[in-house]
């Protein structure tokens, strides 16, 4: 029985969509709900004290913080369906290490695109594009990056590529003429139903943008 489930989550959340994806492999019925993040929630901040950000997925009642987090407990809690994690120590650590990669690189280089101006905007492109060759030297020729099954880290990037389109729009640049290999990646994950239906809309996500840029005074 998977008792009760709650994502506390924000539409264009990359980091909550990894966890609708993970739910969606995993066959888990949950409820959802959408927090306003410039007025973020009581509950919220009560379920997440720390941080005090989304997502955060609440299991019988008890919250599970951070994304990567959450989605080793989903994949711990329901393991008996789509495994995410390899079963084998070293590759499970690897999963990790390349999903901090992810975090660690791919997301703030992103962020800096869209928020910084001139020769740090310009920088942060050329790092993004030598981020995305790196983890398309790691993907090789598998079709996932967790071999032939769609693993952990597949789950913690491909939220991502929804960003794309605000990125190159920021950026005044093309990301899949330079990394075709991630695009293609990109692509096959967008055929499974659990990542198509996670992922929120590259259009509402620039406009999710161009709010955040208003927020920051980065227009």
């Amino acid at each position: 029985m998977d008792g009760e489930v709650i994502l506390l989550d924000a539409y264009a959340s990359m980091f909550g969509m990894r966890l609708r994806i993970a739910l969606a492999e995993k066959g888990v019925k949950y409820e959802y709900r959408e927090e306003n993040l410039p007025k973020k929630s009581p509950f919220l901040f009560q379920m997440n004290p720390i941080h005090k950000k989304v997502p955060v997925l609440i299991h019988n009642g008890k919250p599970i913080c951070e994304s990567l987090i959450a989605l080793q407990y989903i994949d711990e809690v329901w393991h008996d369906k789509n495994p995410l994690l390899p079963s084998d120590p070293y590759k499970r650590a690897q999963a990790r290490l390349w999903a901090d990669f992810v975090d660690q690189k791919v997301h703030i280089l992103g962020r800096k695109i869209w928020s910084a101006k001139g020769e740090e905007q310009e920088a942060a492109k050329k790092e993004f594009i030598e981020a995305l060759k790196v983890l398309e030297g790691e993907l090789g020729e598998k079709p996932y990056f967790g071999g032939e099954e769609f693993g952990y880290v597949d789950v913690a990037l491909i939220p991502f590529y929804s960003w794309f389109h605000a990125y190159e729009t920021c950026g005044n640049f093309k990301i899949g003429t330079q990394c075709p290999k991630f695009v293609a990646w990109a692509k096959r994950c967008m055929q499974r139903e659990s990542v198509s239906k996670s992922l929120a809309d590259p259009e509402k996500v620039y406009d999710f943008v161009l709010i955040l840029k208003k927020h920051f005074g980065v227009e």
